[in-house]
């Protein structure tokens, strides 16, 4: 049976067990909506240190959520019983900076030596820019979600980790976008306010129908693109740095964790 996107149960457990059966492997906008996303990086320890210092140096990108014990799949404060090999409905595996393998399922990957870090997903606040009356343009039946760019701004390197920001873009009207401003700045720690608006071409991009990743809906009149920083920077970091091998998410197939999202806001 093929699955639709309807098909996914609202319950992030349930969920992550249909991404374990490799049953969904599609992105994840609007999948249990109201729960708190995470992009994930996986690096051996002797690379860990540079990773969390590139993290600590840079926390609109990579705000960083949980960091599991070298060797330990198993995520503790963000879900119960998640294994991070399983419960993602897809992967990438980078060997010096190259993509060799996007599976469904790390396990054949996995060594005692990885280091996992989690860290903050602008899909957490999905949720609330729709309980503003910001409606998502998945909301309308485009499958797209949000646009995935890379910029030409420099993030601040750390150790071997360096590279550009990538962005993610939303359409908002433009009557809505300082109160898009306002709802996203209270997650902080899942990218927060936007990092621009306005004229794509003044951060580096140069067509927003010709994204690297994943391209963004089109821009109707009225509406304004709002640009967040977005943690497929490390994807980028990984193609410049070139670290000897990295495991990320699919852009796009992120880790829903079982915290709602609200508990991730500030007041």
């Amino acid at each position: 049976m093929v699955l639709t996107r309807q098909d996914i149960p609202a319950v992030p457990a349930e969920a992550r067990g249909l991404f374990r059966q490799g049953r969904w492997t599609q992105r994840t906008s609007g999948l249990c909506v109201g729960y708190a996303n995470a992009n994930l990086c996986i690096v051996p320890r002797e690379l860990a240190f540079d990773l969390l210092l590139y993290c600590q140096r840079n926390p609109k990108p990579c705000p960083v959520l949980e960091v599991l014990d070298p060797g330990d799949p198993m995520v503790k404060s963000l879900a119960n019983g998640a294994d991070i090999r399983t419960d993602l409905p897809q992967y990438r595996v980078l060997v010096r900076g190259e993509v060799v393998d996007e599976p469904s399922d790390i396990t054949e990957y996995w060594r005692d030596d990885l280091v996992t870090f989690l860290y903050g997903c602008s899909g957490t606040f999905e949720g609330a820019l729709e309980g503003a009356g910001i409606q998502p343009r998945w909301r309308q039946g485009d499958e797209s979600g949000a646009g995935i760019y890379r910029t030409n701004i420099p993030t601040i390197p750390a150790g071997k980790f360096r590279g550009n920001l990538v962005v993610s873009m939303r359409p908002i009207p433009s009557h809505q976008v300082s109160r898009a401003v306002q709802v996203t700045s209270r997650f902080p720690s899942h990218h927060g306010a936007p990092v621009h608006i306005g004229d794509p071409a003044a951060i580096g991009i140069p067509d927003l129908s010709q994204a690297e990743w994943a391209p963004g809906p089109t821009i109707q009149p009225g509406e304004v693109p709002v640009f967040w920083a977005c943690g497929v920077t490390l994807q980028v970091v990984a193609q410049e740095s070139k670290p000897e091998f990295m495991l990320t998410h699919y852009p796009g197939r992120m880790f829903i964790s079982d915290i709602p999202s609200e508990q991730q806001a500030v007041l």
